[in-house]
């Protein structure tokens, strides 16, 4: 080191933090998906909670379309608004079309075999459905996935037919001769059409960043989504592809939506076009779209459309009954240093009603009293930077294994900084009305992604940014991730617009240290994974601590060298772990394991980044716990034991763990600590983390919102059990194989 002092003055904006309310005890249902409208438009059927719902427009309420148990997705009406063809998802059954009257009841099962089914569409006369079928994957297993592809069968049921293996969201043409598929061609989206025989492929329409494409019944029109927003244009139907897109000059194209367009679909007279964002139905005629369309020209609107109609409701949050009292353990509770030994914790309901020592807290009469003698208590671990699936291909499975080995290593709250919108803001929702197991979730939804693609945030004005900020609010985020937003000007325009709609942004500089320096004085509340460069001198040190940005260097999957997440699959014996391997199926652990990165112990580049850490938090910093989803569960354990590795004590990388990130987040008056009036997020341990921090993952119980968990089971005990039911691959049924099946016949 060359010693040198330099003199510097920074400007440093406030850090942007709103605090959340964790759990209330009603919240509002946000994410609707597969919202669709009756063919007269005076009703709509949607997908909440898991759940088929139907409303009457403009003012019913709204209401459960069947009384049955299943997941239920991708409702269609048909022509004569008599029926919903829908798809459902057992874990155990898997899934089936399916068919209900419009006034609900029971359904009645369409498809003879079992698989996973979306995107079910009625023909024009009512006669037919065509349907997707899936292949299996590792979260919902490989079983029954065989012959994927799209499929017709008679509406009322019967032997379904193998059209194409391509494509998707079919839907039949005007005649029913032919359907149209959204699909591929070369790094294209394209809007094909096939006849029913799968051949005589035809490609109608080019995009090269539609995320959508959606004809109109009588094929004059086409309704499309790109980058989010959604267009109208005349559909030039020539025999050869054609380009489309928002900047066509070939033939008419106007934009229909302000922030974004989700779920697009027709009226069945082709006059009028509708969407949804979060709890609102938009719809728009093409009178007053376009001036050639019909009405006179002053009917036409020349702004997208800003209000749509209320379609939402609330749900009750799941809160369990009774009292729960956990006795004789050693409590962390993070208030500072203290350590309560002999504590007694009183549970009522879903929050914490006492803590202390034995004897200055009473028992109430009737509670369920659980003996922890000898164990330790912590708050619920808090994951500010997980990732992991939700769902896969819009399914949401009763048991999300990924979710269980979360909860079961003591991870009782995930913020997933990217995410799929639909997927994360639907389980968010289940699990916080109790419909499935897994820790508080918490997004950003998919990331304000400044690079190429088809999802691409582009962000040239404050609109921009508002715009972008109001779409994903719109369906339950309270964070955006700006990442990789090349402008200086564009990530402060993303700032400013935070700052208005009371909303946090969590930045990443992709490993590029003048982004990072710069968002650091700019107002954004952390700094996402490491910076690129170690050690760090007092400079940047300085700045995080005065900025009071959060740092989250997620070790792990550090910048700069080689991974945190390395260096265990090199120095411990993953494959052999028995409670991770309750939870993950064998294949993940093993492709990851078992063949490792073998380095001597400077060259971990991870180490130098915890050091780092720790300077920072010395400073007067504050820095959070950020997994990656590397590994769901075991992952975070390893995040805190690597926080150790740079030179913090056990309390201070507790303390990252949990109090610190409720803090970064705005949670910290529910979550973070154990105190009286907090929610009962804990974790009971069989060894002390304080005497060695690598006891962290010796844990016995986990209680999440005043529910308590066996670790070694998730089979839920206390005074409430409930038995865990398998996974897919536990007896044998399915070994969760990433192998093509096999056809044995």
């Amino acid at each position: 080191e060359i010693p040198f002092k330099v003199h510097v003055r920074q400007a440093v904006t406030e850090a942007l933090r709103f605090k959340q309310n964790v759990a209330p005890e009603k919240f509002d249902v946000r994410m609707l998906r597969n919202v669709t409208t009756s063919p007269d438009g005076k009703s709509v059927t949607y997908c909440a909670l898991g759940r088929l719902w139907t409303k009457a427009l403009p003012d019913g309420q709204p209401k459960r379309l069947t009384n049955e148990d299943n997941f239920e997705f991708s409702p269609s009406f048909s022509p004569d608004g008599k029926w919903i063809a829908y798809v459902t998802w057992t874990d155990s059954e898997k899934g089936a079309v399916r068919k209900v009257k419009v006034s609900g009841g029971m359904s009645i099962q369409l498809t003879q075999r079992k698989g996973t089914y979306l995107e079910p569409s009625f023909s024009r006369d009512g006669t037919k459905i065509v349907f997707r079928r899936l292949g299996g994957d590792l979260l919902r297993g490989q079983a029954y996935g065989d012959e994927p592809g799209i499929y017709i069968m008679p509406a009322a049921g019967g032997d379904a037919t193998l059209v194409t293996e391509e494509g998707i969201r079919p839907r039949f043409n005007r005649t029913g001769e032919r359907i149209f598929l959204e699909s591929s061609e070369g790094e294209k989206t394209a809007l094909v059409s096939v006849d029913l025989s799968g051949s005589h492929r035809q490609v109608h329409l080019l995009s090269d960043n539609a995320q959508m494409i959606v004809p109109s019944p009588d094929e004059r029109w086409v309704a499309f989504t790109e980058r989010f927003n959604s267009y109208v244009a005349t559909l030039p139907l020539t025999g050869q592809p054609v380009q489309i897109g928002p900047g066509t000059s070939d033939f008419p194209v106007k934009r229909i939506t302000r922030d974004a367009g989700m779920y697009l679909h027709w009226s069945p007279d082709s006059k009028t076009v509708y969407w949804s964002l979060g709890p609102e139905l938009f719809s728009r005629t093409l009178s007053k779209t376009f001036a050639f369309a019909g009405n006179a020209k002053d009917t036409v609107l020349e702004r997208p459309d800003t209000s749509g109609i209320f379609i939402g409701f609330q749900s009750k949050s799941d809160t369990p009954e009774g009292k729960v009292v956990l006795t004789g353990a050693t409590v962390i509770t993070m208030k500072g240093d203290e350590v309560v030994k002999d504590a007694t914790i009183v549970v009522d309901r879903n929050r914490i009603a006492a803590i202390g020592p034995k004897g200055s807290v009473t028992v109430p009469r009737g509670a369920k009293v659980v003996d922890v003698a000898g164990r330790y208590i912590m708050p619920g671990i808090i994951d500010v930077h997980a990732h992991g699936p939700a769902g896969s291909s819009g399914i949401i499975p009763e048991q999300n294994w990924a979710f269980y080995a979360t909860l079961a290593y003591g991870v009782t709250t995930e913020h997933d900084p990217s995410n799929d919108t639909e997927q994360i803001f639907s389980a968010s929702e289940m699990q916080k009305a109790g419909l499935i197991t897994g820790p508080r979730l918490f997004s950003t939804g998919t990331i304000l992604y400044g690079a190429e693609g088809n999802f691409k945030a582009i962000v040239n004005n404050i609109d921009d940014a508002r715009s972008h900020l109001r779409r994903l609010k719109a369906v339950g985020a309270f964070s955006v991730k700006s990442y990789n937003q090349p402008r200086r000007d564009q990530r402060q325009q993303i700032i400013d617009a935070a700052r208005e709609l009371n909303m946090m942004v969590v930045p990443e500089g992709g490993s590029t240290y003048f982004w990072n320096m710069s968002q650091l004085r700019k107002g954004q509340p952390a700094n996402e994974h490491s910076l690129p460069v170690a050690p760090l001198y007092k400079d940047v040190v300085t700045l995080f601590a005065r900025s009071h940005v959060g740092y989250t260097p997620t070790l792990i999957v550090s910048y700069g060298g080689l991974w945190g997440e390395n260096y265990w699959y090199a120095n411990t014996h993953v494959w052999e772990n028995t409670r991770l391997l309750t939870y993950i199926p064998r294949s993940v652990i093993d492709a990851r394991s078992r063949r490792r990165i073998v380095a001597n112990d400077d060259d971990w580049n991870f180490i130098n980044n915890a050091k780092a850490a720790k300077k920072i938090l010395d400073a007067g910093g504050k820095v959070q716990l950020g997994a990656h989803g590397q590994l769901q569960g075991l992952g975070a354990h390893w995040e805190l034991w690597m926080l150790v590795h740079g030179g913090m004590t056990p309390m201070d990388a507790l303390r990252c763990a949990t109090l610190y990130g409720a803090e970064y987040h705005g949670l910290d008056g529910d979550i973070g600590s154990l105190e009286p009036g907090k929610l009962a997020d804990l974790i009971v341990m069989e060894k002390s983390p304080l005497e060695n921090i690598r006891n962290s993952d010796s844990i016995q119980y986990v209680m999440l919102n005043g529910r308590l968990y066996d670790a070694a089971t998730m089979n839920q005990v206390g005074d409430r059990p409930v038995k865990r039911s398998p996974f897919y691959w536990e007896g044998g049924r399915d070994p969760g194989s990433t192998e093509e099946m096999m056809d044995l016949d």
